[in-house]
């Protein structure tokens, strides 16, 4: 190990030097499972780095079951789910430090970290990022009035109840109604808390049914759609919110404690300092196929991508991730020029988003596609390029905010690599 004095830390401060094969950003169920399949698979030295002081990602403050099913065909809880990941990137010899934050960029393949033991630089072979997203908070949804206490993101809201075992209010308001959403439900009726209402701006929830219904039914959690918060009021702690329905009407409505939950944004700070280039869809770094972004040997997985996808998916992401990364360490092959890939409206992202015309297909031969509204009239969707249309897929249901669409890439042979960016739009029925 290399010592060297540091310019950018304290006075005097000495930042080791160390190389890694393949370091891996990020220890949620993305980077654990690809840790996990390269260091069984012969990557040679994978170490994965995390700020948090423990490894597991979200699920590791989510004790609602559901964890397992897509991937490990078990179900389990979200702390079981992630010592699973965590004890299988272990197992398979990777070396897992948590409490290491990663401050910057110091050439292509090396990056710069602080943790208790110090300052280090760290140089691998690939990097793999899956620092996941996160929920946006109140600020950035701009929502006006008072700074109580009591507001929460559903993350926030978990880490309270489950890792700190604290008291977080009586009466609850919950924003949004996606998955997640109701998981929040779930964490605040665990921690006696009574749910006010739920409340979304679009015209029906965009989760499962069972999971509406039984919101509805079971714990009699009222679901306001077409409702907006305006404002928090309350001064030292929250007494209350604003609403606003979609006919003008406005209530305020007593609790004292507001959850925001979804609107998720990629945890995209390291990419946007490295130079990597971001896809303005999905907010995250634009990647192909095979997880490559536009830096050589700098690959991304899981939620970074594509906020946000459940933990089984990302970690069967982490997990296919490993091929291309050995095959980079091998013959360090990067394509010199790939074609975009773009949405028109109402679709509002698509992943992956760039395509190598002679490259392998994207992971289970498709696309996915999330859209802004509500669009119950979308029949189709339309691949194309240059005004030439490459393929047509019906839709079986229409489209919602929050819950996945699926084009098939049968198509990418069909592109022209000279040619401009590939378009997906929709067509009304």
């Amino acid at each position: 190990m290399n010592a060297t004095a540091d310019n950018g830390g304290p006075p005097g401060a000495v930042r080791r030097e160390r190389s890694v094969d393949v370091l891996v950003v990020g220890a949620g169920p993305a980077g654990l499972a690809a840790a996990a399949r390269l260091a069984a698979t012969g990557a040679g030295a994978v170490e994965v780095v995390d700020r948090e002081e423990q490894a597991g990602g979200i699920p590791r403050h989510c004790y609602h079951a559901g964890f397992g099913l897509r991937d490990l065909r078990r179900p389990m809880s979200g702390p079981a789910y992630a010592r699973h990941w965590s004890d299988t990137a272990a197992g398979a010899g990777a070396l897992v430090r948590t409490g290491v934050s990663v401050t910057g960029w110091a050439g292509p393949l090396t990056v710069d970290t602080t943790s208790r033991d110090g300052l280090e630089r760290l140089t691998a072979g690939a990097v793999v990022l899956a620092t996941g997203a996160r929920e946006r908070p109140r600020a950035a949804r701009l929502v006006p009035g008072t700074r109580p206490a009591g507001v929460f993101t559903t993350g926030e809201l978990q880490q309270a109840v489950h890792l700190h075992h604290q008291p977080v209010g009586a009466r609850a308001v919950v924003v949004g109604a996606e998955p997640v959403s109701y998981s929040a439900v779930r964490t605040l009726r665990d921690a006696g808390v009574e749910v006010a209402a739920m409340v979304t701006d679009q015209p029906r929830p965009q989760s499962s049914w069972p999971a509406g219904f039984g919101a509805r039914l079971h714990r009699r959690v009222p679901l306001l759609t077409g409702t907006t918060v305006t404002e928090l009021f309350g001064r030292g702690r929250l007494t209350g919110v604003a609403l606003r329905h979609t006919d003008g009407r406005t209530v305020t409505l007593g609790c004292d404690t507001v959850v925001f939950t979804g609107d998720w944004i990629p945890e995209h700070e390291l990419v946007r300092l490295g130079g990597i280039t971001l896809d303005r869809g999905t907010r995250g770094p634009a990647v192909d196929t095979v997880f490559r972004t536009g830096t050589a040997g700098v690959f991304a997985v899981g939620n970074l991508l594509h906020a946000v996808e459940p933990a089984g998916t990302a970690a069967r992401e982490g997990r296919l991730v490993a091929g291309p990364v050995l095959r980079y360490l091998s013959d360090g092959r990067w394509p010199d020029r790939q074609l975009a890939v773009e949405v028109d409206a109402p679709l509002r992202w698509v992943a992956p988003n760039r395509i190598d015309p002679r490259g392998p297909r994207p992971p289970l031969g498709r696309f996915a596609l999330r859209t802004a509204r509500p669009a119950g009239r979308l029949s189709a969707l339309v691949v194309s390029q240059d005004g030439r249309v490459l393929h047509r897929e019906r839709l079986r249901r229409g489209a919602l905010p929050n819950r996945p669409l699926y084009v098939s890439a049968d198509w990418i042979d069909r592109t022209d690599p000279g040619g401009g960016p590939v378009v997906i739009t929709g067509q009304d029925g």
